[in-house]
């Protein structure tokens, strides 16, 4: 019975750890957006239908995208460029930022 119980934890905090959390600073990634709105707008509107937009999208999205183009996990020449030298606290920061926005 014990081992069940165990079991039964252990997979409950699996499941737990591997939820994205996202606590950034939406006043900071406004500041850090200014390398962002070339392509994706100050409003998080894309400027060309080539680059998406990220106004309302999910904030673990956004930290998730911009995580993986830093590890090389998605290809993008321009954003594996542009999220290299990123920190986990900017790419929060970010995704708090974009995710803030209204969607039009």
């Amino acid at each position: 019975m014990k081992r069940i119980a165990l079991f039964a934890a252990s997979a409950f905090g699996l499941i737990l750890a591997s939820q994205v959390s996202v606590a950034g600073d939406a006043a900071a990634g406004k500041t850090k957006a200014s390398a962002c709105v070339a392509c994706h707008g100050m409003n998080g509107i894309g400027t060309q239908p080539l680059y998406p937009n990220l106004a309302g999208q999910k904030e673990a999205y956004i930290a998730q995208t911009l995580k993986g183009f830093r590890s090389g996990e998605r290809t993008n020449a321009i954003m594996n460029a542009m999220a290299k030298p990123l920190s986990d606290a900017d790419i929060d920061n970010l995704a708090a930022y974009f995710s803030g926005l209204k969607s039009q």
